[in-house]
């Protein structure tokens, strides 16, 4: 199964970039050559017929379908809803009724159609916005901007649109001027300090920072503001003719299931650099969502995963080197934001970003390269009150088929095992946080290391039976406590482990309520392949990736859509966010089938409940977890507050409140009182100075983590 991809989660291409250029009319020609409109059909044509016949569990075709389709296609095309009026809308839906026809039959007219329509309607717009931001904006409004996109709806005719611009363009500037502001109050805070540290006199040769005044700050906004939106309107203007007809295809494709995705050529080329959001220097994986890049994963040992402050959902404003003036990145491409953040090892930058409370955030951090042995699993021993447990944290279940000798996760963990069963632990904590998934071996090969023998996991191609996947080895590798640790970003792979543990009765899970809820299984079918040595004239197809099997627990039930829910709920930040699949359009559905043959882990039902119980009474009563629980509250209503004040005044007070809460629940994941632990005696008499001294780091910072505290306090206690 080195094909199968367990849990990639790719961006959609293209929802996110945002318009075009300012001095000519971006439309080259709406006309496509007949090449172009061949490549279309065929693209179109392979399309439909691969997800008709290969994805797992192709929709119902009907005008329900169709409506989809259709709303899908128009949202991709005007996701902000500043280009396209209401009338562009209303005319473009009269295809809708004959939508499914145009599919079966490879018929473009609604896409020919649409695509002159928002050509044209984006040479309309640089006249819009220049002739806003070429004078003062007022500030003294009491009118507030919506900027949750899905509440809004199009303008209905040119002049509700130009009001839509003035407060879109309004809040875009207000928002540029207070956080200049704040940069001025900041250095000339620091001038003050460094005159009374140094006794700097007037006539020092020190150049002093001269503030600027408000209506200067004003303007250099609205011209920053001017540059970004013909920044803005430049990125469109890169957009190929074949880019816009991905969008479409999508809307058809995407109604399959969030993971079913075409990739133009040029796209499929640059799919590694720019659709993986591999941030070269820091080490985070990105989506785009509507203007903003946003964080989907922070790299474990990579800088951002050492600094600390970058989270997942963060979503970036500004891209700054250390020491100069920041770039506003919303609306700009993935590859131009990779560009601002790549640089030499050592050197800083700083991420400006919006964290999920709607405050914001300076972030600076050193660009380095990934720690490549902190992606590998590694244990180290908790010890308190005479009480010895083991961890081992696992971020990724690693394999690498075309290196023989290369670090492969099963080994790995076994050999943690061993060693932290030679240090005499009474129980072993395995820590699946943020762990998205990998190999299905090793999954397999992991699980069978806590019993004898038996099922893991059922995988399910359309139209056969089940596969069962089985433990191998008849060997146990432990057969003391378990803990298993996993959160909202544990998918796919860890769910599976998750899920055998627990069908077994095997140990006990604690973490976020449930796992990601991904129960799927893509494959990625190149188009060029799939035509074999038809139509080489108008190769490359590009690609799609596609839904093709699904997987179950061996009790029957999938984790699609339900995740794996924990036996002890630890409070988090996303404790009241819907974050998983469950949160996606068209996920696939929760589904169930006959029930693997295994045989249950012998336990004390009682006792089980009885340490259950405990934990949630320790938990309920925790100030520290309290905390917690009172932040993950406060994010949650934050989110659904999504109107901002366009009267500076109102805006500023809120901005700072937010930036007042915000910092009062920093640090709330670290326990105030931390446990002793250290490194297995044979791990220390392995490494270097050097590396044991970030293992060592790593170690304590372990005995911090209030959740591994909690962990610990189950695995001890039965």
């Amino acid at each position: 199964m080195n094909n199968i991809f367990f849990y990639l989660k790719y961006p959609i291409l293209l929802a996110g970039i945002t318009a075009l250029v300012y001095t000519n009319p971006i439309s080259k020609s709406n006309t496509p050559s007949k090449k172009d409109q061949e490549k279309e059909r065929i693209i179109a044509e392979v399309v439909h017929n691969t997800l008709m016949t290969s994805h797992f569990s192709p929709p119902k075709m009907d005008d329900d379908f169709a409506a989809d389709v259709f709303d899908e296609f128009v949202g991709t095309l005007d996701y902000s809803k500043r280009i396209l009026l209401q009338s562009d809308i209303d005319k473009l839906r009269k295809h809708q009724e004959n939508l499914l026809s145009y599919i079966e039959s490879s018929d473009l007219r609604l896409f020919d159609e649409a695509y002159e329509i928002i050509m044209k309607r984006m040479d309309e717009l640089p006249a819009i916005f220049e002739d806003i931001l070429d004078k003062p904006i007022d500030f003294s409004s009491d009118r507030t901007f919506e900027t949750d996109d899905e509440k809004r709806k199009w303008p209905s005719n040119a002049e509700e649109q130009k009001a839509f611009w003035n407060d879109y363009l309004t809040y875009k500037v207000i928002g540029r001027v207070y956080e200049a502001e704040r940069r001025q109050k900041r250095k000339l805070e620091e001038q003050e300090k460094s005159e009374e540290e140094d006794g700097v006199e007037e006539d020092d040769e020190k150049e002093a920072f001269e503030a600027k005044s408000f209506e200067e700050l004003e303007k250099e906004a609205r011209e920053k503001e001017l540059a970004f939106q013909r920044e803005w309107m430049d990125n469109y203007k890169e957009l190929e003719r074949i880019d816009w007809f991905g969008m479409y295809i999508n809307s058809f494709a995407n109604n399959f299931d969030p993971h079913t995705e075409y990739y133009p050529p040029q796209q499929k080329e640059d799919f590694e650099v720019e659709m993986s959001g591999q941030f070269e220097g820091i080490g985070a994986q990105l989506l785009t969502k509507g203007d903003y890049i946003t964080i989907d994963k922070v790299v474990t040992g990579s800088a951002s995963w050492r600094q600390g402050d970058l989270e997942v959902g963060d979503k970036i404003l500004a891209v700054a080197e250390e020491g100069e003036e920041p770039v506003d990145v919303v609306g700009m491409s993935i590859r131009k934001v990779v560009k601002l953040i790549r640089g030499k090892k050592g050197t800083t930058v700083v991420l400006t970003v919006r964290k999920m409370d709607g405050s914001r955030m300076d972030i600076p951090i050193v660009r380095d390269v990934v720690e490549i042995e902190a992606t590998f699993a590694r244990g180290a021993v908790i010890e308190d009150n005479g009480k010895k447990v083991g961890y081992i944290r696992l971020p990724k279940f690693y394999v690498d088929f075309n290196k023989k000798d290369a670090r492969n996760c099963a080994e790995d963990v076994k050999a943690e095992i061993e060693m932290l069963k030679a240090e005499g632990v009474e129980g072993i904590i395995l820590d699946l946080r943020n762990n998205g998934g990998g190999t299905l071996e090793g999954v397999v090969d992991i699980a069978g290391f806590f019993i004898e023998t038996g099922p893991i996991v059922q995988v399910q191609s359309s139209g056969f039976s089940p596969r069962i996947l089985k433990d191998r080895g008849k060997n146990i590798e432990y057969d003391g406590r378990l803990v298993v640790m996993t959160n909202r970003f544990s998918a796919s792979a860890s769910e599976i482990f998750a899920a055998a543990i627990q069908d077994y009765k095997r140990g006990i899970i604690v973490g976020s309520p449930s796992t990601f809820g991904k129960g799927t299984v893509q494959n990625m079918a190149d188009l060029d392949r799939v035509v074999g040595f038809r139509h080489g004239e108008i190769k490359p197809l590009g690609a799609l990736k596609l839904t093709i099997q699904k997987f179950y627990r061996i009790n029957g039930g999938t984790p699609q859509l339900r995740g794996v829910e924990s036996d002890i709920v630890i409070p988090d930040q996303f404790h009241y966010i819907d974050i998983g699949e469950s949160d996606r359009k068209k996920a696939m559905a929760y589904s169930e089938i006959k029930p693997a043959q295994y045989d249950e882990w012998p336990r004390d039902d009682d006792a089980h409940k009885r340490i259950i119980e405990m934990s949630k009474e320790r938990i309920g009563n925790d100030p520290e977890f309290q905390k917690i629980d009172s932040y993950a509250r406060w994010l949650s209503d934050q989110r659904e507050d999504t109107e901002v004040s366009l009267n500076y005044k109102t805006y500023t007070v809120q901005q700072d409140a937010l930036r007042e809460a915000g910092d009062k629940f920093k640090n709330i994941f670290t326990t105030d009182n931390p446990l002793a632990t250290h490194l297995p005696a044979k791990r220390k008499e392995a490494l270097n100075e050097d590396d044991l001294k970030d293992w060592e780091k790593w170690a304590k910072d372990v005995g911090k983590d209030l959740q591994i505290v909690e962990a610990f306090r189950v695995a001890s206690t039965y």
